[in-house]
């Protein structure tokens, strides 16, 4: 691999468009996989990892959380080309030394790209960015800890710091944490997960009484009906693939309800199949539904009047199982099909024909992702979708449930082992009962009041435990000056990313091991486990020499910043956890509902499945003891005249923040990722061409201050009228702080409102002056409910 210190930055100007593909995978992903991992791994590492990628004695992957096949049903290869890249990221031969720090400033690798700062390698040695200092320097462990601990120590009270976590910290590292914090004194946990599938755990706790899927993946084989909303698979989730041509074979129908049309559900060339390398491939959905952004909640009300009119109910699952249902079906009823057609940009025939299959199908599936939780009504979008599964018994039984495909690999399990800023009572008590403490029952700050906080000087501290905290959140620039206000910023990293550069006063980053590594503590080597979007949990164990002998384990890392700052306060003991992970999995299972006999249920092969009450016995731990129909007012955001409703999505060539490479060539984009998709409508309407370079603009009323993003490309695009996407997180900036969905507190980040200027028009991001609008239009575009009232 070439020195990638030496690796120039992208530009822009090498941006091509080509055309938008008809298919996913196939053997071009393959060469694709294999190109990628060699360059970063060479081919002993290569086989090292990829050979043990997802396998029940290998290693988890880092990227999404989709379900693994039962032991000896697994392809030797047994994962995506996106798998792939996120090994070949980890484990690549190249390396960010002090000396590289050293040769580069702060500022000087800030006005790098997120792919270069990727492209720099793993992170050796601990690094301390001193108050007034220009460069990252070279700490020790035990200087770094003391820092820490004094510095946390020095608050006025626990609550002025925020401890955040990502998606890809173990159980054993997660549980750790959370007991950390708690003993300190605060619950404020925010994680990845406030700003993705927040809306899903507020709304399924809701209706069903648990935040998690109802299926497993043979469900998703046996199904009749899967419909797909909001998500696109073949980037996001792509061995979702593999589960959707299994069902395909055994009979379902597959329906695709999103405003893009995706590569991933035209076709999947499988390239473990013939078919998939000479052949065709497979047809995935056999119906696509060109839905306007924001108009998911209208079209599931829409369907739920059509079951009610043909009677196509499960009456004896209504009487026998749910609360609510008289209310939601009087509200269905109702609804009015103008507002329909109007929000969803769909014809009452395209809406009659899903209804038909809803109608004729015995056992449906669910599934969704961003697409429906990134909304303001997210939470009532995702209450909806529960009604549908109600109205015909689709919940605890085979070939039918609730599916939110979880994006991150072990959200979920970070979830199940505490790490949430409102923690139920349930969880505290047996926290209390295995450590001897009464921990802070108040809830804290999730991953939005965390910045409000830290802008207004109400926190001091932030530590974050693995992801980009600064790039995954909205309202980039406020994010930016929120943390630069802290008194000391912490990050828990594998690689350098741009969150390491918004610096706090003092400014640490600690290195640690991945996955693919080894890990040796003073017991022996050790291993970890995490859960998947299907409740399974299982075990991993990496098979790398760690990149740096400097590196420690999160779990080491973890229980040395509670060392240092807590001392024996307690009595836990920190050294035993972080000697022997069995310790920790000993706690979690005396803690963690469900997870009693952890350590032997998880050291079997493929490992075990969560308890899931609706899914496996049809009861529901909600406040009612039934699953509970729920009546919201139809909601859609309302975009003025001249003005466009933008959805932020990710490239083909990236995970979250994580940007592997400059190709998106499933929607036909090579070289660059500054581009914005438009129906050709728009682009007319606009006054505009395809390939002109444009200026992004947004106006938030509620804090009048004006957002712009520059020097987008246009590109024509099959997508709805009305309807714009772009990528995350270049377009994070456009997100307001304050934009997000009611309950949840999600980023609004697929409702956002925008206008085009040509590129160099637009405004700089102030706060406009109230005597002009700086948009020149009316931005009277609050979320309008339907106006019939809110049954209850």
């Amino acid at each position: 691999m070439p020195d990638p210190h030496d690796l120039p930055d992208y530009s822009e100007a090498d941006l091509t468009v080509g055309h938008q593909k008809e298919y996913a995978a196939g053997i071009k992903a393959v060469g694709i996989s294999m190109k990628r991992a060699l360059a970063h791994m060479g081919p002993v590492r290569t086989a090292q990892t990829l050979t043990r990628l997802n396998q029940a004695e290998g290693f988890d992957c880092m990227s999404c959380a989709w379900p693994d096949p039962e032991v000896g049903h697994r392809h030797t290869a047994e994962f995506c080309e996106n798998g792939a890249k996120a090994v070949a990221e980890e484990a690549t031969t190249a390396r960010a030394t002090p000396e590289f720090f050293a040769a580069h400033s702060i500022a000087e690798l800030d006005a790098r790209s997120e792919w270069w700062l990727g492209q720099q390698g793993r992170l050796t040695h601990p690094l301390v960015k001193r108050p007034g200092a220009t460069h990252y320097a070279p700490i020790e462990w035990d200087e770094a800890f003391a820092l820490i601990g004094d510095e946390l120590n020095a608050l006025g009270s626990p609550h002025e710091a925020t401890f955040y976590t990502s998606g890809r910290a173990s159980n054993e590292s997660a549980f750790a944490y959370q007991l950390f914090v708690r003993a300190f004194g605060t619950n404020n946990r925010p994680d990845c997960s406030n700003m993705c599938h927040e809306s899903t755990s507020v709304g399924l706790a809701e209706s069903i009484g648990i935040g998690k899927a109802s299926v497993s993946i043979e469900d998703v084989h046996q199904a009749q009906l899967i419909i797909v909303a909001g998500q696109n698979p073949g980037t996001n989730h792509p061995r979702m693939l593999s589960a959707l041509e299994i069902a395909k074979r055994n009979g379902a129908t597959i329906v695709a309800i999103n405003p893009l049309r995706e590569a991933g559900l035209t076709r999947f060339k499988n390239p473990q199949r013939p078919s998939g390398v000479v052949g065709d491939g497979t047809k995935i959905a056999d119906l696509h539904l060109p839905i306007k952004v924001n108009g998911d909640q209208a079209l599931f009300q829409a369907l739920g009047s059509l079951l009610v009119e043909w009677d196509a109910l499960d009456h004896d699952f209504i009487a026998t199982h749910t609360t609510g249902f008289e209310a939601w079906k009087a509200h269905v009823g109702a609804v009015d099909w103008n507002r329909v057609t109007d929000v969803t940009g769909l014809t009452r025939a395209q809406i009659t024909e899903l209804g038909q299959l809803l109608r004729d199908s015995s056992a449906t599936v669910f599934c969704w992702a961003m697409g429906l939780t990134q909304h303001r009504n997210g939470v009532a979008t995702i209450r909806d979708v529960c009604n549908l599964a109600f109205a015909q018994g689709n919940i605890g039984k085979p070939g039918a449930g609730l599916f939110p495909v979880r994006g991150h690999s072990n959200v979920q399990g970070d979830r199940t082992m505490g790490i949430w800023e409102r923690p139920p009572q349930n969880f505290l008590d047996a926290l209390q009962l295995e450590f001897g403490f009464d921990p802070p029952r108040a809830h804290g700050l999730d991953a939005v009041d965390s910045i409000r906080a830290l802008r207004d000087g109400q926190a001091h501290v932030f530590i974050g435990l693995g992801g980009n905290f600064v790039q995954a959140a909205p309202d980039t620039e406020v994010v930016i000056e929120a943390m630069r206000r802290a008194r000391l910023t912490v990050h828990i990293s594998t690689k350098l990313n741009r969150s390491h550069l918004v610096c706090g006063r003092t400014a640490l980053i600690l290195p640690t091991k991945g996955r693919t590594e080894k890990d040796v503590q003073a017991s022996g080597e050790q291993w970890i486990s995490v859960e998947d979007s299907t409740c399974a949990v299982h075990a991993s164990r990496g098979p790398l020499k760690p990149a740096s002998p400097h590196l420690k384990s999160e779990v080491d890392i973890v229980c040395r910043m509670a060392q240092a700052t807590l001392g024996d306060r307690y009595g836990i003991d920190w050294t035993a956890m972080r000697e022997d992970y069995g310790v920790i999995r000993g706690h979690i299972s005396r803690v963690v509902a469900g997870c009693e006999s952890y350590e032997v249920n998880v050291r079997r092969p493929g490992g075990f499945v969560m308890p899931h009450p609706p899914r496996d016995t049809r009861t529901f731990p909600t406040r009612s003891g039934r699953a509970e129909f729920a009546v919201s007012p139809i909601e859609a955001i309302q975009a003025p005249p001249g003005h466009l409703v933008l959805q932020t999505l990710r490239s083909h060539d990236q995970y979250n923040t994580t940007i592997y490479g400059l190709s998106d060539r499933y929607r036909g984009i090579e070289g660059g990722r500054k581009v914005i998709f438009l129906n050709a409508q728009d682009i007319a309407a606009g006054g505009f061409s395809d390939g002109q370079h444009v200026d992004i603009e947004t106006h938030w009323p509620d804090d009048d201050v004006v957002r712009c993003v520059r020097a987008f490309r246009i590109v024509a695009y099959d997508t709805p009228a009305g309807s714009a996407a772009a990528y995350y997180p270049e377009t994070s900036p456009l997100i307001p702080l304050d934009s997000t969905a009611l309950e949840s507190n999600t980023p609004t980040s697929k409702s956002v409102i925008v206008r085009l200027l040509p590129a160099g028009q637009g405004h700089e991001h102030q706060v406009a002056d109230e005597s002009q609008d700086a948009t020149g239009s009316d931005w009277d575009h609050k979320w309008e409910p339907d106006v019939e009232e809110h049954l209850s």
